[in-house]
């Protein structure tokens, strides 16, 4: 499982580092094979090989004749690109999905369980805060999933 904020650096050529606490994980789970696409909120969503290939499948059964799964699968399976840890740890992102994202040098690694999220430093910030700003006072309806959930 991946958790945990990370702060990293966007190199001049369009790489990340993956967090040292992660790598060894990478390459045991997916031999450093990774899959990044976009998220309709704005981020990146990266997962280890076979993650996405679960992902993939379901996408895949999804109904052509549906409009809103023909849109989803369009984003996620039409903006997905492999990726590969490099000898140093790194990733190149590919410049179409570092503008999707609006990625400049500053990033946060979001972990997200079985997938990471990258977000642009200052967007993460802000839309962090607004999400903390709306849990304040919130005492609508959590969803059937979320109702056993205790923290």
């Amino acid at each position: 499982m991946f958790r945990g904020v990370s702060p990293l650096t966007l190199d001049a050529k369009g790489r990340i580092s993956m967090p040292a606490k992660h790598r060894d994980r990478l390459i045991e789970r997916c031999g450093g094979h990774l899959v990044v696409t976009v998220d309709r909120d704005g981020c990146l969503l990266i997962y280890p090989l076979p993650d996405w290939e679960e992902v993939e499948a379901k996408l895949v059964r999804l109904s052509s004749t549906n409009k809103r799964a023909r849109s989803l699968k369009r984003l996620l399976m039409g903006h997905a690109e492999e990726l590969d840890l490099d000898g140093s740890g790194r990733v190149l992102l590919p410049a179409p999905l570092r503008e999707f994202a609006k990625l400049d040098k500053h990033v946060v690694l979001v972990g997200q369980g079985n997938k990471f999220e990258l977000w642009d430093e200052p967007t993460w910030h802000r839309l962090r805060d607004e999400w903390l700003a709306e849990d304040e006072g919130e005492d609508g309806e959590l969803p059937g999933d979320l109702e056993s959930l205790a923290f």
